[in-house]
């Protein structure tokens, strides 16, 4: 079978609907909340003496502060978005971190606001049942915003690009940390089309943008300053967790006498499959990438 067929099967066979991207959070939570104690829906950022690679939270809460740090708002009173924030991990550190600051997060999933909202009582952080295409936001409202593996369900849209441009306050940043395709799909070999078609069907993902097309989109929007950082090699670390974890997780239900919910196997067939990129150096990277508006 070639390549391109793999790839026109791949395209009739993703399903990341709404729908599907409210299922898949809705019930992997828990999963999440075995791979981080603090909820950390994302990887991680290795900094030599400084994170410890025995210690997953301390890498990805090393990463959420590597997009605080791009960007680059006032500590006091500004108003941050998280596009996609999951339970509010991020938000919960960035508001341990940095008490003044006021963040506000969008998320698909009912249970995920509930949730969430719970865990951001009495803190200046809100979740709102939202689309981040979409949002109730003003334009030029948001100090700056951010999206931490969280574009990909739409991957990479032009439109969630859009969407961030407009509610953004002139000369503020966005700052998106993920997985990007360092070339087309078509381009793809077939062991990365295969990984490519596992990891977005386990983890409900519209697919990934290129770095390059996301680059052109978010300066043809009219960001400006656009900086493109390949941190693959700092992310590493936390994905050679993945094993360990996924093993983990499934012996506790074994010992328990559990059943692993469908959505489950399909979160873990996901990672798994995110280690397996990780291989293909040459077709996926993990990127950082800061745009001035």
């Amino acid at each position: 079978m070639s390549t391109l067929t793999v790839l026109q099967r791949l395209k009739q066979r993703r399903s990341a609907t709404k729908r599907n991207i409210i299922q898949f959070y809705d019930e992997a939570t828990e999963d999440y909340e075995f791979w981080s104690k603090d909820f950390n829906m994302h990887f991680g950022y290795y900094i030599p003496f400084k994170t410890n690679l025995l210690k997953r939270d301390s890498m990805l809460n090393e990463m959420t502060q590597q997009v605080f740090n791009r960007l680059s708002v006032s500590l006091k009173n500004s108003l941050v978005a998280d596009l996609g924030c999951g339970i509010g991990g991020a938000m919960q550190y960035g508001l341990r971190k940095y008490p003044l600051l006021n963040i506000i997060g969008v998320t698909l999933s009912t249970f995920q606001v509930h949730e969430g909202n719970k865990r951001l009582k009495h803190k200046n952080g809100l979740i709102l049942e939202e689309n981040y295409c979409n949002t109730s936001f003003k334009s030029n409202s948001i100090d700056g915003a951010y999206a931490i593996e969280s574009l990909c369900h739409s991957g990479h849209s032009i439109q969630s690009l859009q969407e961030a441009f407009r509610i953004l306050k002139p000369n503020s940043k966005l700052v998106i940390a993920d997985v990007f395709l360092k070339k087309g799909e078509e381009q793809l070999c077939m062991g990365s089309t295969y990984c490519y078609e596992q990891l977005c069907k386990g983890w409900s993902l519209e697919g990934l943008g290129s770095i390059e097309d996301v680059q052109k989109n978010l300066e043809y929007i009219g960001f400006k300053n656009v900086s493109i950082e390949d941190v693959s090699f700092r992310v590493a670390p936390s994905v050679l967790h993945v094993p360990f974890a996924i093993t983990g997780f499934i012996l506790k239900k074994l010992l328990k006498r559990e059943h692993l919910k469908p959505q489950s196997w399909k979160n873990l067939k996901g990672s798994l499959f995110a280690l397996l990129s990780g291989v293909h150096m040459k077709s996926f990277g993990y990127y950082l990438i800061t745009a001035e508006k």
